[in-house]
């Protein structure tokens, strides 16, 4: 009889900590969501390239007792009310979940395009918290955020400082630059949503953008005559081309173009000079994204060699600078991370004008 009493203690007890259900996570890759009833429990991996830590937030409703919970989570008490953004990216995020009246504080705040936001720094309702790699610590105390969402390189002098850490702010990092899926970036919506107990809308909103990219993936998939694309342009002597795995070599792909570094395996860029890239894009159909550079006079007044380049003599070199601000932010890295569709549908329309006829450039220009 003591051992049957014994038996039933224990699976009640295994039974407390056992997840209820997860989450559904479709392509993302380096975030999972496992409800315990009590909590939900996220966890991100891959926060930057070769690392092999996992990092568990326990997220308890404020309504709730505290459980149980493992030592080496962050507890965050839901739903969060005030936010610090240490990235553009997530004010995209924030701004589709109807959720920028909880940013506090920012960094970087000249790189951000969303008008909302940049008027709340201008009237001082959202406070900068960070110039360059300087982080004001002591602000961001007074502050008393109930979450601080941010991300890491792996480089100590880039990432979050040790005086931050110790603080005990509660700061949670993301991994979704980390996804070389544009769908996968868009599906972390449904990790910051949770932060808010806003799942259910963050579903609904990630079905329609992934029911909106794949009618538009579809138009692509029967062409046979793809024309060449050549990336990117050089930074101080090298022009890190996007690898063949690449979040944008698979924006290439999704819309019907052929990137010339397809081949590659490379997740990240591919570090060339450029008489490297004229061997082997010389003769490309189109030139996209060439760094920040809006006009072919500023392209050309960076390397006169530029215009040896066939997309550059054809008139077919664009840019995703459409909604730069004046100060330089550009809403591709905000809003365009969770419009991915119109994002693909920019460059169907570039690359095979006659599929999207109608469409109007909403990210992209051709420069003049």
């Amino acid at each position: 009889m003591r051992l049957l009493l014994l038996a039933y203690f224990t699976i009640l007890l295994s039974a407390a900590f056992l997840p209820a259900s997860s989450s559904e996570v479709r392509h993302a890759r380096n975030f999972e969501i496992i409800d315990y009833g009590t909590h939900r429990m996220l966890s991100v991996s891959n926060a930057f390239r070769d690392s092999t830590q996992i990092h568990h937030y326990a997220l308890v409703p404020k309504r709730n007792e505290l459980p149980e919970l493992p030592e080496a989570a962050t507890v965050i008490r839901t739903p969060v009310e005030r936010v610090v953004a240490m990235e553009t990216v997530y004010i995209g995020y924030l701004e589709a979940l109807a959720q920028l009246d909880t940013i506090i504080a920012a960094a970087t705040v000249d790189y951000i395009s969303n008008p909302k936001v940049r008027q709340g720094v201008a009237e001082g309702t959202i406070q900068p918290v960070q110039v360059g790699q300087a982080i004001d610590v002591e602000k961001l105390l007074l502050l008393q955020p109930d979450l601080l969402i941010t991300s890491v390189s792996g480089d100590a002098a880039f990432d979050i400082p040790a005086k931050l850490e110790r603080t005990g702010l509660p700061i949670v990092l993301s991994a979704g630059y980390m996804e070389q899926d544009p769908l996968a970036r868009a599906e972390w919506i449904k990790f910051v949503a949770a932060f808010f107990e806003e799942d259910e809308l963050a579903n609904q909103i990630f079905d329609g953008i992934e029911k909106r990219y794949r009618k538009l993936e579809t138009r692509t998939k029967q062409i046979e005559d793809k024309p060449t694309v050549l990336c990117g342009a050089p930074y101080s002597g090298v022009w890190h081309v996007p690898g063949g795995d690449s979040y944008t070599a698979r924006m290439i792909f999704d819309a019907g173009g052929d990137y010339l570094w397809s081949e590659d395996s490379t997740q990240g860029g591919i570090p060339l000079d450029t008489e490297r890239v004229f061997l082997k894009a010389a003769g490309a159909d189109y030139w996209i994204n060439p760094s920040f550079y809006r006009s072919m006079h500023a392209l050309y007044a960076a390397d006169a060699r530029f215009a040896k380049f066939a997309p550059a003599k054809n008139g077919q070199v664009y840019n995703n600078t459409r909604q730069v601000s004046p100060s330089g932010g550009n809403a591709i890295w905000e809003r365009g991370i969770t419009q991915p569709d119109k994002v693909l549908a920019d460059l169907i329309h570039i690359f095979h004008p006659d599929l999207l006829p109608e469409h109007e450039l909403v990210y992209y220009e051709l420069l003049q």
